[in-house]
């Protein structure tokens, strides 16, 4: 597939399957639930402060509203500070075989631009956000498969937020070209397994890929240069946008159960499995043994001090499962993470590699959990894939509970009214403004 014809995909893709629109809105309001639940968060905070301050717009002509907050900063610095909240409440979205997360970027793209097209319907915006989930797939695994690091997120999802801008600018080819080199050559080519053993709240490098992906548009309109994107054009990648048009990866992206690293979800999936087949409580349970994949094995291992360190730590996640029966918002942060009985369940949980799981990563995400109890009774969970993809999808109505779950900061009715448009969107007569100003009242207000 040349260069014309991914940007005839990414400019004009008029025919988006039905079951792709219906996916996009499920993973557009599931990720605007997470934004909403780390709205009160510190990096979410410190980020909308910092676009606030330093990312201003010029005019408004160039400004879009912080979500959940109301005020203004620039495109570029609206969805910086977006991307940036999703980002430190992992329980985004993403698609096993690029290593990371889509949502989580172009999502605060769509939104950021959105803002300057009033009549834009929810179905045109949905369609938008299913093509700019293909592009970014095909670019993440064409990069993972050229270079020898693995690196964020924010090193490919740019060209995902490309996508969105240059299609709702309707920019021509040449800019969409431009614009594509622009975002790769300054995505963050930032190594992933750095921030994995030393959790911060960079997390996945999605907030620099937003605002990259967002510039890049911009610049390229005004004229900048920047071609080609060896990621879309190069002659060894051609192979992974072949079937661009043809194959819809959305369809194939998982939503999270739980608001942590989906390396650890395969195990708190098995623990739990064995734990409610057998009657089992924490105070039966005298050690969890978990044979995992390498990545997964490489999780933060001891009691956490942060809620980033929370969200990368499979033991602690496990122990929280063991004491509180689920792990939610409220155990990866403030009191969760001085809870003198999760950190004494640690003790029981050890981790081990398997290179029977590490060989199917990245296309799956499997443990297994053996339990042993005070009683002397042995309790092998078998291979367990983590839930939420097509794998071990989860049920609409489970993404419902998990999205109030997730955006529980904001007030019941709005929730609602944001919940709803995950159908309203679809509709013939909805605009996109209606979800709109579900999502630029600060929360509480």
């Amino acid at each position: 597939m040349n260069f014309q014809q991914i940007a005839e995909f990414t400019l004009g893709a008029g025919d988006v399957p039905e079951a792709a629109l219906q996916m996009a809105a499920t993973l557009l309001i599931d990720t605007l639930g997470v934004a909403a639940g780390a709205a009160q968060m510190a990096p979410g905070r410190i980020a909308r402060d910092h676009a606030a301050r330093f990312l201003a717009a010029g005019s408004a002509d160039d400004a879009a509203t912080l979500l959940f907050d109301g005020r203004k900063a620039s495109l570029a610095g609206a969805a910086f500070a977006a991307a940036t909240q999703i980002d430190n409440l992992d329980a985004h979205d993403g698609y096993n075989p690029t290593k990371g997360h889509i949502g989580c970027a172009v999502v605060p793209a769509l939104c950021a631009f959105a803002e300057h097209h009033p009549s834009l319907s929810g179905r045109d915006a949905l369609a938008a956000l299913a093509v700019s989930y293909e592009v970014s797939a095909r670019a993440a695994i064409a990069l993972h498969n050229t270079v020898s690091d693995y690196h964020t997120s924010g090193a490919w999802n740019a060209l995902g937020a490309v996508a969105i801008g240059a299609r709702l600018q309707g920019v021509p080819q040449d800019v969409l070209r431009h614009a594509f080199g622009i975002a790769e050559y300054h995505g963050p080519r930032s190594q992933m397994m750095r921030e994995i053993a030393n959790p911060t709240m960079l997390h996945d490098g999605s907030g620099m890929g937003a605002m990259v992906g967002v510039m890049a548009v911009l610049l390229a309109q005004d004229g900048f240069e920047g071609a080609p994107a060896i990621t879309v054009e190069a002659e060894d990648v051609a192979q992974y946008w072949a079937d661009l048009g043809s194959r819809w990866t959305i369809m194939d992206n998982y939503i999270k159960p739980y608001p942590i690293c989906r390396w650890a979800h395969a195990a708190l999936d098995a623990l739990g499995h064995v734990m409610q087949q057998h009657g089992l409580a924490e105070k039966d349970i005298a050690k969890v043994e978990v044979r995992t994949f390498a990545q997964a094995a490489a999780l933060y291992p001891g009691m956490p001090q942060t809620t980033s360190q929370a969200q990368y730590s499979l033991p602690f996640a496990l122990a929280a499962r063991l004491v509180h029966g689920r792990i939610g918002p409220e155990h990866i942060a403030d009191g969760g993470l001085t809870d003198a009985r999760v950190a004494q369940a640690l003790s029981k949980i050890e981790v081990h590699e398997d290179n029977r799981h590490s060989a199917r990563f990245p296309l799956g995400r499997w443990s297994d959990v053996t339990v042993h109890t005070h009683a002397g009774d042995r309790f092998a969970s078998g291979d367990i894939h983590a839930r939420g993809g097509p794998e071990s999808p989860m049920h609409l109505s489970e993404v419902e509970a998990k999205f109030h779950t997730m955006a529980a900061p904001i007030e019941t009715q709005r929730r609602n009214a944001l919940w709803g448009m995950q159908s309203r969107l679809l509709e013939p007569d909805a605009a996109f403004t209606e979800l709109l100003a579900l999502i630029h009242r600060p929360v509480g207000k």
